[in-house]
């Protein structure tokens, strides 16, 4: 009888990271899905890790891949489960006890996705998402695949990942699913999973090949990504501009009763200068 879930991890040279990401799935306390670990022929000591745990795993395989997406193909093509979901090494669920609270939701829609926390070197944030989606809220970041039950017959229906590109096949295949083929989904508002920014998806710039697939997939609306992208760019410019130290430093100056005198002064010397100068090209006129 196939599970209700298949959980797959995929991992090359980060046994650390696998660890952490086994023991979260192991001991969950709701323990009716399958669990399946595919490793990139990793020389790190993960393949004996993996082989150690095998009494808890419930497929697995350590041999060269072609990248992220082939390796998740992989995961795919074995799973047995209605749902899936993608915890990669690193990754953690955020309780032993969340699929005991949150497995009743894996029925009726595509897709079920959850908040999610993202931890970085100096900060950890709940990362939230809307339970209403819309098309421009996929232009510069996707449903994360870490907290996303995808129901497994739409990779049937819709194909696999896209192992052409590099980065963001996952972004590809939920915009497709979301835009094109209008799946269901469902949003639940709970933390799931525990994600760290050190992963190849942080540190590499994906614009190309989201450029290329908006192209290719949704050409009438690839104007608006390009001048909203140059919209986003200036206010970014903008923002490091207002925080700059000088800035910051002027604002306080600001606030006093000095500065404010300091600042009148100024504008009103400039004023004067500038009345000067269009009243002598008034006078040339």
């Amino acid at each position: 009888m196939n599970k209700k879930l298949s959980i797959i991890t995929i991992n090359y040279n980060n046994l650390e990271g696998l660890k952490k990401t086994v023991e979260s799935v192991v001991n969950q306390t709701w323990k009716e899905f399958e669990y399946l670990v595919i490793d990139g022929g990793s020389t790190d000591g993960s393949a004996a890790f993996i082989e150690s745990q095998s009494e808890t795993i419930d497929y697995w395989v350590s041999e060269p891949d072609q990248g992220i997406y082939n390796a998740m193909n992989k995961g795919i093509a074995k799973a047995s489960g209605e749902y899936l979901l993608f915890l990669n090494s690193g990754d953690h669920f955020y309780t032993t006890h969340i699929l005991t609270e949150n497995h009743h939701h894996l029925k009726n829609f595509d897709l079920i996705y959850f908040d999610l926390i993202h931890v970085g070197t100096t900060f950890s944030k709940v990362v939230s998402y809307p339970s209403k989606l819309i098309f421009s809220d996929l232009f510069f970041d996707t449903l994360p695949h870490q907290a996303t039950f995808i129901k497994k017959k739409m990779f049937d229906d819709f194909g696999l990942y896209d192992e052409s590109l590099k980065i963001v096949s996952d972004w590809k295949f939920f915009i497709l699913a979301l835009f094109k083929q209008h799946c269901s989904y469902h949003k639940v508002n709970t933390t799931l999973v525990v994600f760290y920014l050190d992963g190849l998806s942080s540190s590499i710039d994906y614009s190309a090949e989201n450029s290329q697939v908006l192209q290719s997939n949704f050409p009438a609306f690839y104007a608006d990504y390009k001048e909203l992208k140059r919209l986003r760019t200036a206010n970014e410019e903008h923002q490091k501009i207002v925080s700059s130290n000088r800035v910051q430093m002027l604002l306080e100056i600001e606030k006093t009763l000095f500065g404010k005198k300091l600042i009148s002064v100024f504008f009103r010397i400039y004023i004067l200068i500038f009345s000067k100068k269009k009243l002598k090209q008034i006078l040339k006129n």
